[in-house]
């Protein structure tokens, strides 16, 4: 039975918006600037931030973006892979720091496993 994560979709794009070949390109030269927090955890679950850089905001496409709020929509999993986040499975997109637009904070459930094949 599926964990209930509680991630806001309203916050997400109705479904994911891969990136063009182009704005991958024009995102790549940041891919090595992205700076992973070491994992903390809760009961229940897993927690990191990642911390883009914040000249990488500016590049990334208006759709990924929440106009209302000024920072950036939850990202699906293919959508924040295609920015070049790299991490092991299991982890979600749950929410933004507000003060600090380009920290994406993620979760998972503790002992995640992958299903199985």
């Amino acid at each position: 039975m599926p964990i209930n994560m509680n991630i806001d979709m309203s916050r997400r794009n109705p479904s994911p918006r891969p990136l063009s070949d182009d704005e991958r390109a024009i995102l790549d030269e940041f891919i090595d600037s992205i700076h992973y927090s070491a994992r903390y955890s809760d009961s229940e679950f897993e927690y990191r931030h990642v911390q883009l850089p914040k000249a990488m905001l500016k590049a990334i496409p208006k759709a990924y973006k929440d106009s209302s709020q000024g920072t950036l929509k939850l990202l699906w999993e293919e959508e924040w892979r295609g920015l070049g986040i790299t991490q092991s499975l299991g982890w979600e997109h749950y929410e933004v720091h507000e003060p600090e637009p380009h920290i994406l904070l993620f979760k998972r459930p503790l002992n995640y496993q992958p299903p199985a094949m």
